[in-house]
């Protein structure tokens, strides 16, 4: 597998129609489990899914969203999500779908004049997670104000992570979705870290997951911003990825380590990630590279960039503090 099957480009879609900006099934990417589609929705537009394979979680990008649901056991829901101006604005509403259910999403503007959400011209952006599943489980929605806000790191590696599906009352077959905010100049999934294999040895917990990097990336005042991302292997399982990335971007990480991803100055960087894998324990642990561990210690006596949180308030409970365990996710 070669860099340009790991790295997948953004599509543009028809301004007054919508379409695709990213596409991953497991087919296309050549694994078993992690899907992605993030679609642009026109003003008036919909979206019809049928998730005959997969369990789904809705991630409202830009925009409110409407989704009228039959899950499995054809039983209606009539769900709204409120969701951002962008992915720069805190968390959002966020919808779990069972494997069997269908789904019919509009963009949704709530109380704005004319049935328009001012933020966004009436249309929307919404990411769709997917993952394999054997459970059928009931549809769920997690409100942004539930939605736990971590700050992580310290320094240059401090950032903000939105976990929707990681230590939270969702209930999941096998996904886990959680969205990352990096402040210009910063780094996240750092130090590097992987979870291609699955252990149970204390202290060196993982488990094996599949994961998918989508992109977006502030503006400055001269135009689109970039950011980098990194993968890279082992001996045994060698795998190569040093690429620039922009809004729509999408990197997939069948295994190795992954890291850091790179917000370049004066340039936001936000990220959602998807994993899923063989476990259906709905735990996602990894292990650091041993050669970069060390940096974790150096936190302790560094302060968390005060420019986070952005758009959002951490959830006291769960704002983690800097930790040298080899298992804690560096996301």
């Amino acid at each position: 597998m070669t860099e340009n099957d790991l790295i997948l480009r953004a599509s543009v879609p028809d301004a007054r129609t919508g379409g695709a900006v990213a596409e991953v099934t497991p087919e296309r990417a050549g694994w078993g489990y992690s899907g992605l589609l993030v679609h642009e929705i026109a003003p008036g537009g919909h979206l019809d899914l049928e998730l005959t394979a997969d369990e789904a979680v809705v991630v409202p990008l830009r925009g409110s969203l409407r989704l009228d649901v039959t899950d499995p056991s054809g039983e209606h829901h009539d769900l709204r999500l409120t969701g951002r101006a962008s992915v720069f604005e805190g968390p959002a509403d966020v919808a779990y779908l069972p494997v069997g259910s269908t789904v019919t999403l509009r963009p949704d503007g709530g109380d704005a004049p004319d049935g328009e959400d001012a933020s966004n011209g009436g249309g929307a952006r919404v990411a769709i997670g997917t993952a394999r599943a054997g459970r059928v489980l009931p549809v769920q929605v997690l409100r942004a104000s539930e939605v736990p806000v971590d700050l992580r790191g310290a320094g240059r590696a401090s950032r903000q992570v939105h976990n929707y599906t990681i230590g939270t009352a969702v209930d999941v077959d096998r996904i886990l979705v959680c969205e990352v905010l990096t402040p210009g100049g910063n780094w996240s999934s750092y130090p590097p870290h992987k979870h291609d294999a699955h252990s149970d040895v204390p202290g060196h917990e993982e488990r094996e997951l599949e994961e998918i990097y989508y992109f977006e990336v502030a503006d400055g005042p001269a135009g689109p911003g970039l950011a980098h991302h990194q993968v890279y292997g082992t001996a045994d399982r060698p795998i190569e990825v040093l690429a620039e990335v922009r809004t729509g971007d999408t990197v997939l990480v069948p295994h190795g380590y992954h890291g850091p991803s790179a917000a370049a100055p004066g340039y936001d960087l936000y990220y959602l990630n998807v994993m899923a894998g063989p476990a259906d324990d709905g735990t996602w642990l990894s292990v650091d590279d041993p050669a970069h561990h060390w940096v974790r210690e150096t936190w302790a006596s560094e302060p968390v960039d005060p420019r986070l949180p952005l758009g959002a308030s951490p959830t006291p409970a769960r704002t983690t503090t800097p930790t040298t365990e080899l298992t804690e996710e560096p996301t």
